[in-house]
């Protein structure tokens, strides 16, 4: 299953993933209120949702088929491949871009790297 979505699937699916489970209704509701989205819209990118196997629409109560996590980590991994030719050394070069990390984050990135080392 191809996990891309482009921004506006990412924002509704967020709403799913914040709230669920939840009714239709509700989703409409919220869509409005987090989006400025209408019903027909709402309606039309659920619809879409469920096509491509992201979301279920079962008796009008909604939940996500797909955990945000899987989505973020395809998408992470996407990025730092098409920007970057796969290399994470060349992705944070750019994303920290000249700033300063406290210690605790040093750590914690160190720590993390570690935890995926080859053996």
């Amino acid at each position: 299953m191809d996990l891309k979505l482009c921004e506006s699937d990412y924002r509704f699916m967020n709403v799913i993933w914040e709230n669920e489970p939840l009714t239709s209704h509700e989703l409409v509701e919220k869509c409005e209120k987090a989006l400025g989205w209408k019903k027909s819209t709402t309606y039309t990118v659920l619809r879409k949702m469920c096509e491509k196997g992201f979301a279920q629409n079962e008796n009008s109560h909604i939940k996500s088929l797909v955990e945000k996590r899987n989505v973020q980590e395809y998408t992470s991994a996407r990025f730092v491949e098409n920007s970057f030719g796969g290399s994470l050394p060349s992705f944070l070069t750019a994303f920290l871009n000249g700033r300063k990390i406290s210690n605790g984050e040093a750590e914690e990135l160190k720590n993390l790297i570690d935890s995926y080392k080859e053996e």
